[in-house]
C-alpha cells in the first residue's frame, strides 16, 4: 500500500482491530520511508445485489433508497432513525443470506412492511399506501383491518401463553 503523504510503496501494519459489527478490519499503518501513520479499512467485497422492479427492469440494490422510504413513512412519528437503519441492515442481511443475487422489489417491500408494522402503525400504513399503490379509501380500510386482525392474533398468543 502506498503512503498518502509521500507516495512511497512500502508501509507496514502496526495494529489491526475488528470493527464492532465484525464486518471490517481497521488497520493502523506506518510508512517505511517517512514514518507517516494512517488508517485503512478492509472489508469483504460482496457481489452486487440487483433488484427486479415490477416493470422487469433491474437496478442495483440501494440501502439508501429503502432508508429514504422508511424515513418518509415515519416522518413526524416517534421512530428513532437508528431503528429504521436496523430495519435496512436486517433486510440486506436477509437478502444476502438467501443467496440470490437478484431479488424482486415486491419481496423487499414485504420485508419492510413485516418489520415496520410492529414498530409504528402510522408509518406502516403510510409505507403500505405507497408500496401497494392505494387508489381509494377502501384499500386503506382493508389494510387497517388486516393490521387490526394481526394485533388481535398477537394478543391471543400472549394471553394463551
Amino acid at each position: 500500500m502506498f503512503c498518502p503523504k509521500c507516495h512511497h510503496i512500502g508501509t507496514k501494519v502496526i495494529d489491526s482491530r475488528q470493527s464492532e459489527d465484525g464486518r471490517t478490519i481497521r488497520r493502523r499503518r506506518e510508512c517505511e520511508s517517512c514514518g507517516y501513520r494512517f488508517t485503512t479499512f478492509e472489508r469483504i467485497e460482496q457481489t452486487p445485489l440487483l433488484v427486479i422492479k415490477r416493470s422487469g427492469e433491474r437496478e442495483i440494490f440501494s440501502r439508501k433508497k429503502i432508508l429514504n422510504g422508511l424515513i418518509r413513512s415515519a416522518e413526524k412519528r416517534p421512530v428513532p432513525l437508528a431503528k429504521l437503519e436496523e430495519i435496512v441492515d436486517d433486510i440486506e442481511l436477509t437478502i444476502r443470506q438467501d443467496g440470490d443475487s437478484e431479488v424482486p422489489s415486491q419481496k423487499i417491500g414485504e420485508f419492510v412492511m413485516d418489520r415496520l408494522a410492529p414498530l409504528d402503525d402510522i408509518a406502516y400504513i403510510r409505507f403500505a399506501s405507497v408500496y401497494r399503490q392505494f387508489t381509494d379509501r377502501r384499500m386503506f380500510i382493508k389494510e387497517l383491518e388486516r393490521l387490526e386482525k394481526g394485533e388481535k392474533k398477537e394478543e391471543e398468543r400472549k394471553h394463551d401463553a
